[in-house]
């Protein structure tokens, strides 16, 4: 397969999961490293992923990225071959299997974060450990009295997201689909730091030149797929592989308590799962939060390799 200059060691591969559903993927880093699996979130492709994060964990580990379905290379699928989210879920074991990770280091963003709960309750045997940001426990969990008084609910989305979420599916140009996106960008991303404007229009042309425009059918795929199967958070309390827990104190898709809450699910039986603070981190991945993101991240990795866990397989 074609290797892709900017990041050492990569590889790009194809990967069939379903009848006329394909999906890119990439490697990239220590081919001897233990795997990590980056997953993202809903509408993104793998190249989302900053290069300077995949440059970082690629220094220690063969780091793995990938498009969803309807993202990317990856295949246009939800008009001919409706799925849903446990599908998506599904095609991260297919990844791995492609490309010979026995097991990997999981580390799920937003919607992929939802991915990497299911593959923790699913496929405990193919992960090394996992670590969760900006999203939170899947329905079912339970809700302490601490974090959220009675009679309220957590807190959801913001007004502002869940407008420009209203408007995902409308027909633009270039020029105001890039300003849309901008705008989605900065409303997602928080406050917490200033806003890197042309930091983040560098990304939409690189979203862009990889995969080219998406169309409306595709940036709402995500938002249509099936729903099934994710109220299992109650069977979160379980869990025994190693996680770690980011909050991102400014996310406005999945506010606090929302991290604190996931943490408190993930291995509650055994303690719950470790929960780490980035000041400033909104639901985005700007270089000013990419030092200590990239430190937590790491240093759990670390941990749980020093242990013995890490192996490719």
């Amino acid at each position: 397969m074609p290797t892709t200059p900017a990041l050492p060691g990569a590889v790009e591969h194809l990967v069939d999961v379903a009848d006329g559903v394909r999906l890119w993927a990439r490697t990239s880093g220590d081919p001897g490293g233990s795997p990590v699996l980056l997953v993202m979130g809903a509408a993104s492709s793998g190249v989302v992923w900053p290069d300077a994060l995949v440059e970082r964990l690629g220094r220690q580990h063969r780091v793995v990225v990938w498009d969803h379905r309807d993202t990317g290379r990856s295949s246009a699928a939800m008009d001919v071959a409706p799925y849903a989210l446990t599908d998506l879920a599904e095609d991260a074991v297919r990844v791995l299997d492609a490309v010979g990770a026995d097991r990997a280091h999981v580390v799920g963003m937003s919607m992929g974060g939802l991915l990497a709960q299911l593959l923790l309750l699913d496929h405990p045997d193919r992960l090394l450990s996992a670590t969760l940001f900006c999203t939170g426990p899947l329905a079912g969990a339970p809700v302490p009295e601490d974090l959220v008084p009675p009679g309220t609910t957590p807190p959801g989305p913001s007004p502002e997201l869940l407008a420009l979420w209203g408007r995902l599916g409308e027909e633009r140009d270039a020029a105001a689909e890039l300003t849309f996106r901008v705008e989605h960008w900065q409303a997602l991303a928080g406050g917490g730091v200033p806003f890197p404007r042309a930091e983040v229009e560098a990304l939409e042309a690189r979203v862009v030149a990889h995969g080219g425009p998406a169309d409306a059918s595709s940036a709402t795929a995500h938002a249509r797929a099936g729903t099934d199967g994710l109220a299992r958070g109650a069977e979160l309390a379980a869990v025994t592989t190693p996680t770690l827990v980011v909050e991102a104190p400014e996310d406005p898709a999945y506010p606090p308590p929302s991290a604190a809450l996931l943490a408190r699910a993930v291995g509650a039986a055994t303690g719950g799962a470790r929960l780490v603070t980035v000041p400033g981190m909104g639901h985005a991945l700007p270089a000013a939060v990419l030092g200590p993101l990239g430190d937590a991240v790491a240093a759990h990795l670390d941990a749980v390799d020093a242990a013995g866990g890490g192996t490719s397989g």
